[in-house]
């Protein structure tokens, strides 16, 4: 039977599952909703103290990026961090702790950059018995305009400081967030190894603005006619999470560092993803807030019966399988050859495979044979791009076939001469020829 229990910078949780800093963790009546629901653990909604009072707006603060049928694939808001009274949200910490022992309880904090403001607020925190603290370093919006959040996360000079600061004044293991709006993802996550953190958390949200309504030509959200960027979040990042999750779990300075993934975490398939990229948790937001807390439910279950089914008893037993297979391009196997192919009985013959390849790829598909209707790979066309596979909208009725070392490639008259597994010690790899 899979043990989804897992052990995260010495932090235990039944399970891999935690709530991430956000409006749903804001209060004890929804993290004691959580738990009841099933979640591993939470991040509770950022804490600060220092500096101007924290205001949010009284208007629209999220917005969202829509299917044709109404399925969110991309959220964005403008809220803030906490606006309630720090000592209410740390009796509230210390009782939801004291009352689920066996949750991961997690504390987000940002203030000031300076040493005096971190030294304050780290002994409170760390008073209320709580797990770990997690330090905002990635929110993008209105914290950052006043030197915090994403101002912090951007210069991995403050990142190294500030870590080493909560290094020394606390015992918690600390989690440095990171943000995505930063060109080399590697560079804050060496400065927060560099201060002594204990792990990273990633990614935070991404610089975003929803639209522009077309009526009153105002940007959306707005409040009272004016908009601000806001953090873009929701399955639509999942994929530039992922990158930059393998990106910190490749770098040979950063290897080992243990990693919280986050973004668009909706479903235990999209934890897999994380943790096969060396994720040893994972933090979900948007799922929670569009679907409910019980979404853990199902997202538990899912991962449960997939281990069952390949004989996993624990998260490690694939945790980073899959960074090996992340390559730089250059690695490649040139040699690697496919080929589509398309199951003629599980065709519909509505066209779109013939229509995408003809207009805007390599007019590999022919439409006719015999006078009527009916798709078929011109071989001597293909380069086995794939587009046609996503474009289908009948499940694995177009695949892909891999040509065998000694076949003939149609397209060029080449026969394949090899699939070498290790692309990166194969004789013939351009990078190696160019050394």
């Amino acid at each position: 039977m899979a043990n989804l229990q897992t052990n995260f910078v010495g932090i235990s949780s039944p399970n891999p599952f935690w709530l991430a800093s956000a409006p749903p963790t804001d209060k004890a009546v929804n993290v004691n909703r959580a738990f009841e629901a099933g979640w591993g653990g939470v991040v509770w909604k950022t804490l600060g103290e220092a500096g101007p009072p924290v205001v949010n707006v009284n208007g629209p603060r999220y917005g969202a990026l829509m299917t044709p049928d109404r399925r969110l694939t991309g959220f964005n808001n403008i809220e803030l961090i906490t606006d309630r009274d720090l000592d209410i949200n740390l009796r509230e910490i210390t009782e939801v702790k004291r009352n689920w022992p066996d949750r991961a309880m997690v504390v987000s904090i940002m203030v000031p950059c300076n040493e005096d403001a971190w030294k304050a607020i780290l002994p409170r925190v760390e008073d209320t018995g709580c797990d770990g603290i997690e330090l905002n370093f990635g929110c993008p919006h209105g914290m950052s305009e006043r030197g915090m959040g994403a101002a912090v996360g951007q210069v991995p000079e403050y990142i190294q400081m500030v870590t080493a600061w909560c290094k020394q004044y606390s015992k918690l293991p600390v989690i440095v967030k990171l943000t995505p709006n930063i060109t080399d993802i590697r560079l804050p996550a060496r400065a927060a190894k560099n201060g002594g953190a204990d792990a990273v958390s990633l990614i935070n949200t991404i610089n975003s603005i929803m639209g522009v309504d077309p009526y009153s030509l105002t940007m959306s959200p707005s409040t009272g006619g004016k908009g601000s960027h806001g953090g873009y979040c929701g399955p639509a990042v999942k994929p530039i999470a992922l990158n930059m999750v393998a990106e910190i779990a490749r770098d040979p300075l950063t290897a080992g560092l243990p990693i919280s993934g986050i973004g668009g975490v909706g479903n235990w398939r999209d934890a897999f993803d994380f943790i096969a990229l060396g994720a040893g948790n994972v933090q979900v937001c948007t799922a929670a807030m569009v679907y409910g807390f019980k979404i853990v439910q199902e997202m538990s279950d899912g991962l449960s019966n997939y281990m069952d089914e390949m004989g996993f008893t624990s998260i490690e037993d694939f945790r980073g399988k899959a960074i090996p297979t992340v390559s730089d391009w250059r690695y490649l196997n040139l040699n690697h050859i496919s080929k589509a192919v398309i199951n003629q009985d599980s065709c519909i013959k509505c066209g779109r495979c013939h229509i995408a390849c003809e207009d805007t790829s390599h007019q590999a598909i022919l439409p006719m044979k015999d006078g009527e209707r009916h798709f078929e790979v011109r071989e001597d066309e293909c380069v086995g791009c794939n587009l046609c596979t996503l474009v289908c909208p009948v499940p694995e009725c177009i695949t892909l076939r891999n040509l065998a070392p000694g076949e003939t490639d149609l397209r060029t008259g080449k026969v394949v001469s090899s699939t070498h597994a290790d692309w990166t010690t194969h004789p013939n790899n351009p990078a190696r020829v160019a050394a």
